[in-house]
């Protein structure tokens, strides 16, 4: 994974949590009711196996876990439910590509990803 990042606490970031990284990276959101969760930890497991394409990609990974302001400002975004896990891929204009509430293959996030128009852009000017 390039990143797991903390969201701000400003009222713009209460408002789209997702702005700063829009048209810059893709993001990863990983929502759990607890940092305890067993979907959590495989998901995390699975992604640390896979940094170096994850950072190829642009994609950050964020984390809506537990009870916290800023989770909960993530997940209202989102319209995620503050029980279970759920994993959101969004692309880089904000829009949510995949969504699961299973933890996702680094494969299946990349050929999602690399069928992205944009990302077939990017891996052609690369």
């Amino acid at each position: 994974m390039a990143a797991v990042a903390a969201l701000g606490g400003s009222a713009a970031a209460a408002e789209d949590p997702l702005a700063g990284y829009r048209w810059t990276s893709r993001v990863l959101v990983l929502a759990a009711g607890d940092a305890g969760d067993p979907k959590l930890a495989a998901q995390r497991e699975a992604l640390a196996s896979a940094r170096a394409g994850a950072a190829e990609r642009d994609l950050v990974t964020l984390e809506a876990v537990g009870p916290g302001e800023r989770a909960g400002a993530l997940r209202r975004h989102l319209g995620l439910s503050g029980e279970g896990f759920r994993a959101v891929l969004v692309g880089k204009d904000g829009g949510a590509k995949l969504t699961s509430d299973e933890p996702i293959p680094p494969q299946r996030l990349f050929a999602t990803i690399d069928a992205m128009p944009m990302r077939r852009e990017e891996a052609k000017r690369r």
